[in-house]
């Protein structure tokens, strides 16, 4: 009796087969589109290598709050507090239709990767910035030039990194890199 089961069993695998290898493709019923025109699109330019503006890493308050406010937040809809001045929530963007919309601001969102002074949540992906000032800065170990392009565009000295790159993409213009370089090598008050 089993071994009748077994050859029904069989029989119906190799008409399962046998089925499907005579199957009509239907892969040239509908159009296909170019994934290698969309892929192109979507590719990241080169890494690239910029030149910190002068004056960008300051220890202008102003520029430090913006940085820190950018680093602890991930886009204006759900933002905390108000942005300092110079940061908004939302942009107005003209759309195809000519109506004026509002979208809400990228920030970084730094914290979900990195710990630092008041983190809330801080993550352990990338490197702890934890004083930063005093490891790096102070040490010169490392200097403003290397914390900007470093935020402008990890790649150059990290082909594989997973962290943003925020210039090439436009997520960030060079003002916003500056304050959060601003913000990242400042001395922390203690909480």
């Amino acid at each position: 009796m089993q071994r009748k089961i077994k050859l029904i069993t069989v029989a119906a695998m190799l008409s399962t087969v046998s089925s499907f290898a005579n199957a009509a493709d239907l892969t040239k019923a509908y159009d296909m589109p170019d994934a290698s025109k969309l892929i192109e699109k979507d590719k990241l330019a080169e890494p690239t290598k910029y030149t910190m503006p002068k004056g960008c890493v300051s220890s202008d308050a102003a520029s430090i709050a913006r940085g820190e406010y950018i680093f602890h937040n991930l886009n204006g809809k759900k933002a905390k507090a108000t942005p300092p001045k110079g940061l908004v929530k939302f942009i107005e963007k003209k759309g195809k239709d000519g109506k004026v919309k509002k979208k809400p601001k990228q920030f970084g969102n730094c914290v979900a990767c990195h710990n630092i002074e008041g983190a809330k949540g801080g993550g352990n992906i990338g490197p702890d910035l934890t004083g930063y000032k005093a490891m790096f800065m102070d040490t010169k170990v490392r200097d403003d030039q290397f914390v900007f392009q470093k935020i402008a565009d990890p790649r150059i000295d990290n082909p594989n990194t997973h962290m943003t790159v925020n210039l090439a993409t436009k997520l960030f213009n060079e003002q916003e890199i500056c304050d959060l370089a601003s913000y990242v090598v400042s001395e922390k008050k203690k909480k």
